[in-house]
């Protein structure tokens, strides 16, 4: 006879979410993770970029950005179009996945909707995407378009995993209703600069909460789904509640340490540069000031030449 021992409480639990899709294991938390972490890195280095070039430059001169600033925001635009496809496909066509079927008629009963939640949430951002390359390509669109299309992708993003996580345990409910702190913060500081443009204060704040939003989706992937297999948490513990409310603020502090070394790291390099222009300029102007000094000498000495004559 073989004897069915219970589930020791120490090892890792199945999920139970009805309608679990893609995102409901440590990889599909680690992949829109992975999407805020790099633009967020990426904005911590382009914004003080822009800021520190325009404080070098001289009082009552020109102002405005190079031309490849510019083709830096095709670029990024660029990339936002290629990982929200890359996203809405893997919701949709993953073994498990729907497959692009919404409503199966046989049984009368929605597919797998929280892969269809997900890929809602990745086709706005796919928009935003498209609204930073219009602009790029110099067509005439209204200013601000960009950042009014970045601020609906995010709260669209937060309205959508409001309503994800009703049902399901007290922890389970708690780390992804932190989430939406910095989602809808996020998209609060992208609807100011569609009226406050170019606002480094915005822009950096904007930048952390991407930075924790990325980092946070891991770790959430972390505690629901141990990458490790190790033991799962207890999800009615409201001890594991205070320490995940403290480990989100953890989070914020790191993201701003980063933005501080990105910061430090554009302005030694910019630094760098100007130096370096600076004394090829000297160079410069010393050859001219020589060449200059040679010409009136040898001028002078034509005149006494002629004055002797």
């Amino acid at each position: 006879t073989v004897l069915l021992q219970p589930r020791p409480l120490t090892a890792p639990l199945p999920h139970r979410h009805p309608g679990s899709g893609t995102m409901a294991n440590f990889k599909g938390h680690a992949l829109p993770g992975s999407f805020f972490l790099l633009f967020g890195l990426w904005w911590s280095v382009k914004y003080p970029l822009r800021q520190l070039w325009r404080q070098g430059q001289r009082p009552g001169g020109r102002t405005r950005v190079p031309a490849w600033f510019a083709r830096m925001e095709l670029v990024e635009g660029g990339l936002k179009i290629f990982f929200s496809f890359a996203g809405i496909m893997a919701e949709q066509f993953v073994p498990d996945g729907p497959h692009a079927y919404l409503y199966a008629g046989e049984d009368h009963t929605w597919v797998k909707l929280m892969n269809w939640q997900h890929s809602t949430m990745y086709l706005f951002f796919g928009l935003s995407g498209v609204a930073d390359v219009l602009p790029a390509l110099s067509l005439p669109l209204p200013l601000g378009l960009d950042r009014l299309a970045l601020a609906l992708a995010l709260f669209v993003e937060g309205f959508l995993f409001y309503f994800h996580v009703h049902n399901r345990p007290p922890l389970d409910q708690h780390i992804h209703s932190l989430l939406l702190v910095g989602v809808f913060g996020g998209a609060g500081c992208a609807l100011l600069e569609v009226f406050l443009r170019d606002q480094p204060v915005l822009e950096l704040l904007r930048t952390s909460l991407a930075i924790q939003q990325g980092t946070w989706f891991f770790q959430i992937g972390a505690v629901l789904y141990p990458p490790s297999g190790g033991p799962a948490w207890d999800e009615d513990d409201h001890s594991n509640i205070m320490f995940i409310t403290m480990c989100y603020c953890w989070h914020y502090a790191a993201a701003l340490l980063l933005m501080a070394l990105n910061y430090s790291l554009v302005w030694i390099g910019v630094r760098r540069c100007a130096g370096q222009q600076g004394g090829d300029m000297e160079i410069r102007l010393r050859k001219t000031g020589s060449s200059g000094n040679s010409d009136s000498s040898s001028h002078k000495a034509l005149l006494q030449d002629s004055d002797e004559e």
